[in-house]
């Protein structure tokens, strides 16, 4: 039979490991939150670089467009120009100007159809990060609802911890419970340790026969002469040591 102290020190072990790590999921919330900002930020950001470039494209094509209208303007002075002209000369001249302006005006007319389709394209871009933003919106609200109730939950956890810890502490033998705040302190917190299979389960240090022969009647508190941690022993069911290997037959 385990000794009582033993038995307490080992349940005390538990709700410490369990509110040490309850602490530590609480105290990730500013990171948490940090995390879930830097998400949205990001998708806010794609949003913003979509629409600078459709913004960028749109500016383009409407200096294209402007380019256009210059060569047109000359283009139709040429032509009026052309009905004044005396000599084969003149004639010649004009239509040069004439020629080099509709080639002008072809030329920009091909970049504003490929801003165009370009900016077709940036603005599938646009409606596709305004989607994903909203996307990320609706996630991430989920998932910050979740860790608020989450985090309700572990504090509520932490008060019931603490009034557990207090009862175990209150029936602990002082010397004990002495050693257990000892141990804690300089071995993170964790002052209990399995052994199993003649080692200590936690450093993985081999115990002395002797020592873990009596660690195995779990009636003292014991500590591992290396990390000092409180012994315990968990015996095997004896079930499971009863209970023969099965064999496999050979197919028939």
């Amino acid at each position: 039979m385990m000794n009582d102290d033993l038995e307490r020190l080992i349940a005390l072990q538990r709700l410490d490991s369990t509110a040490a790590d309850a602490n530590r999921r609480v105290a990730d919330e500013p990171e948490r939150q940090k995390a879930f900002d830097a998400r949205l930020d990001a998708a806010r950001l794609s949003v913003a670089a979509a629409k600078e470039h459709l913004a960028a494209n749109k500016a383009a094509r409407a200096a294209l467009e402007k380019e256009v209208a210059v060569h047109q303007s000359r283009l139709s002075k040429y032509r009026d120009q052309l009905m004044a002209v005396k000599t084969n000369v003149e004639f010649t001249a004009v239509n040069k100007e004439i020629g080099f302006a509709q080639g002008e005006i072809k030329a920009i007319e091909d970049q504003v159809l490929e801003r165009m389709l370009e900016g077709d394209e940036l603005a599938a871009v646009v409606k596709r990060a305004d989607a994903a933003l909203a996307a990320e919106e609706k996630a991430v609200d989920a998932e910050r609802h979740a860790m608020t109730v989450d985090l309700d939950a572990l504090r509520a956890s932490l008060e019931s911890l603490a009034v557990q810890r207090v009862t175990l502490v209150e029936a602990l033998d002082k010397t004990a419970l002495l050693i257990f705040e000892q141990v804690a302190r300089k071995r993170n917190g964790v002052a209990v340790a399995e052994a199993r299979d003649g080692i200590c389960t936690i450093c993985h240090v081999r115990l002395r026969p002797q020592v873990f022969n009596t660690v195995r009647r779990n009636e003292s508190i014991l500590q591992c002469d290396i990390c000092n941690r409180i012994l315990y022993f968990v015996p095997v069911p004896a079930a499971a040591v009863a209970a023969p290997d099965a064999v496999s037959l050979p197919p028939q």
